[in-house]
């Protein structure tokens, strides 16, 4: 990925970690935890926690 500034960055994160906040089980959180987790490079177990939630998934919600 690439951007034009170090703000665009850390806004696309922030958006990121909202959309997790808000989103139920399913594939539309899988796919922005995957692009959250390449954009950081932490793990799936790393995010899941940074949420609050368990690491098996997010079924488990």
């Amino acid at each position: 990925m690439e951007f034009r500034t170090q703000t665009d960055r850390l806004r696309l994160r922030n958006a990121l970690w909202q959309q997790l906040r808000t989103a139920g089980p399913g594939p539309d959180f899988e796919r922005t935890l995957a692009r959250l987790a390449d954009l950081t490079g932490w793990d799936r177990a790393r995010i899941l926690a940074g949420l609050g939630l368990p690491t098996g998934g997010a079924d488990e919600r």
